[in-house]
């Protein structure tokens, strides 16, 4: 599942339950996500969650 993405697994799945558990917008956590110091934009864990 996790096999060739550029980003750890940790980060994929942090991203995902955020913003399914919390009500986050993708915009919301791309701010969240570039505050702690990995750059993702919001399509991407638009990507990570519906896969």
């Amino acid at each position: 599942m996790f096999k060739g993405r550029h980003f750890d697994r940790s980060v994929i799945l942090l991203c995902v339950r955020w913003y399914l558990a919390y009500n986050l917008s993708l915009r919301d956590l791309e701010e969240m996500m570039n505050g702690r110091g990995v750059s993702v934009d919001h399509t991407t864990t638009h990507r990570w969650t519906v896969h």
